[in-house]
């Protein structure tokens, strides 16, 4: 399959990453179909697109769209509860949260939805997760399309953010891969292709950002510095843009 052939995609999840995503792809012509469990998650996630910060209507305002576009876009996003409606979707992007918890994202649910999808969606079409932290290969286990089950993970917000992560197994095939870089790359994204591993460990991005974070508290329960202290080290001593600790954290280290 060629992005040429990608005439509908099918998103899981209406929340913040699944409305990113669907505001990317609308913006470069492909239709949508977004899946929730309810038209009040819909609704919002339609206002969002519309109205929020990073919405079109801001982008109208500024410039950087016009009515035209911004209405021909709209006309390609649809909502649904109903998952038999992604049926004929040539590409599903799986953007489910957490649910109930408070975890980030629950894997024995993506599980769940996938498996389903596997019995309504066409055979041809490709799944792509846009999960952060689990092995793609374990999600893929439940299809029966093991070769067309790819990780297509974007940072939040997706519709600003340029990375991709794009994750193969050793069954994803090489057109897969290509197709999931050429749509990153419509969307105005830098993708980056990675090998799959097990364990449930992530990618680069979060993988490398958690041991930053764990070091880092490591030196504050040290008493070497506090988390000012590490994020000017790193802003002003390695040029990164921001430290690992939000503006303001509370956390000290033990000095007085």
């Amino acid at each position: 399959m060629k992005l040429e052939d990608v005439r509908s995609i099918g998103i899981l999840g209406a929340g913040v990453m699944g409305g990113g995503i669907a505001q990317c792809a609308i913006q470069v012509g492909k239709k949508v179909i977004v899946r929730d469990l309810s038209d009040e998650i819909c609704d919002n996630a339609r206002d969002v697109i519309i109205n929020s910060r990073f919405g079109f209507k801001k982008a109208v305002e500024l410039g950087k769209m016009t009515q035209e576009r911004m209405d021909e876009a709209l006309s390609l996003l649809n909502f649904t509860t109903k998952v038999e409606d992604l049926k004929d979707c040539d590409l599903i992007i799986e953007a489910i949260g957490g649910g109930d918890g408070g975890a980030i994202e629950n894997k024995p649910l993506k599980l769940k939805v996938w498996a389903e999808l596997e019995s309504i969606v066409n055979k041809d079409a490709v799944f792509a997760s846009n999960t952060s932290m689990f092995t793609i290969a374990d999600l893929a286990e439940v299809t029966e399309r093991k070769d067309r089950f790819i990780g297509m993970h974007l940072f939040s917000p997706a519709n600003i953010m340029k990375l991709v992560e794009i994750t193969r197994t050793e069954d994803t095939t090489e057109d897969v891969i290509q197709l999931i870089v050429d749509l990153s790359e419509s969307w105005g994204k830098t993708p980056i292709v990675l090998k799959d591993v097990p364990g449930d460990k992530g990618f680069i991005g979060n993988r490398i950002m958690a041991a930053v974070r764990r070091e880092s508290m490591q030196i504050i329960e040290e008493g070497v510095g506090t988390a000012e202290d590490i994020n000017l080290a790193m802003t002003l001593g390695f040029r990164w843009p921001a430290g690992p600790f939000p503006q303001g954290s509370s956390a000290r280290s033990g000095w007085k």
